[in-house]
């Protein structure tokens, strides 16, 4: 279906922010929370931003960055959350997961629909939230595919932003560098596929919920193999599920943004299924079909296909840790 500009879904979201879970670090220049989100047109109930996770006092970002001039450069000028863990222990490599907004969002309010910190606290996972950039309509977005969602074709360069921040927390933290993972949603979805199809040699794997890979498979050339799973409802209106265009560009179906990642990642040439997994508590029973592609040579395929799911699924309370649990599954090989 082709979707016009004004026609594209926001992720607005109302509720109350949880209990902090690990600690807020500012990452750049003071705090942006509070603005972020006051920023949101139409976003329902009030949004708690009073708590630690949402707005962080200043506290000790860990070494000091030891980072090229770009890279400060871009991490000043478009600063971001970390959420380190309690236990964080700088002798020992942590995790890294990257959370990417949908269109019209911002970290804060993503967080605030998946609730990962509530996971990767106790997992010991750095976790870092950052936003996309304001358009000529005051909403947030990533430059990611040409179907979604860089609508006046600005060219922000978020490929580079992303490394950046990358590179920052790793010269802030002990990361592995062989688990660090990307968790999108909608035009945050579409990102993390562009990165891994682009920084395929530091990407181990990654999520995304309602989003889609280049329509042209020439644009995604993957240097080696990437763990992606897709997660998408058969009911969403905004990013069909068969696929489809927007702002003049074409893009994928979830089948087969998976199956060119089987591709890429040199699986079994037909997927089997796995158990079925209850996703969306509006739909009743188990409603998630697992598709799987096993004998990768590296990476996964993976697609988990919502019957009956929207957009905006009302995702359960098991989310977090079952999407950690399929990234922390999937870490690059030994090098």
């Amino acid at each position: 279906m082709r979707l016009s500009h004004p026609a594209l879904a926001l992720l607005l979201l109302g509720g109350c922010s949880s209990s902090s879970e690990g600690t807020a670090v500012d990452a750049g220049t003071p705090d942006r929370s509070t603005a972020d989100v006051a920023s949101q047109p139409d976003a329902g109930a009030p949004v708690d931003v009073a708590a630690p996770q949402d707005v962080a006092a200043p506290v000790d970002a860990g070494a000091p960055a030891d980072v090229s001039p770009a890279v400060a450069r871009l991490v000043a000028e478009r600063p971001y959350r970390l959420v380190v863990p309690d236990d964080n222990d700088p002798r020992r490599a942590a995790p890294l997961l990257i959370l990417l907004h949908g269109y019209g969002a911002s970290g804060s309010i993503q967080e605030l629909y998946f609730h990962m910190a509530r996971e990767t606290n106790p997992r010991g996972i750095l976790y870092a939230i950052p936003d996309g950039t304001l358009d000529v309509t005051m909403r947030r977005y990533w430059n990611a595919t040409d179907a979604c969602c860089d609508f006046a074709r600005g060219g922000v360069d978020d490929v580079a932003y992303l490394d950046a921040i990358i590179d920052d927390v790793s010269s802030r933290y002990a990361v592995d560098p062989r688990r660090i993972f990307l968790l999108g949603h909608s035009n945050g979805g579409f990102m993390a596929h562009r990165m891994a199809c682009e920084r395929a040699s530091r990407i181990a794997a990654v999520v995304s919920l309602a989003g889609a890979t280049f329509n042209d498979p020439t644009r995604c050339t993957p240097a080696e193999p990437v763990a992606v799973l897709q997660v998408h409802g058969t009911l969403d209106a905004t990013i069909a599920y068969e696929g489809g265009s927007n702002i003049g560009s074409t893009y994928p179906s979830a089948v087969t943004s998976v199956s060119r990642w089987a591709g890429y990642d040199r699986c079994a040439s037909a997927p089997t299924a796995g158990a079925m997994l209850d996703l969306d508590t509006s739909v009743l029973g188990a409603e998630t079909l697992v598709s799987r592609y096993e004998g990768c040579t590296g990476g996964g395929a993976e697609l988990w296909t919502i019957q009956g799911g929207s957009h905006l699924p009302a995702i359960s309370p098991r989310w977090p840790a079952l999407t950690l649990d399929w990234l922390m599954a999937h870490p690059k090989a030994a090098r």
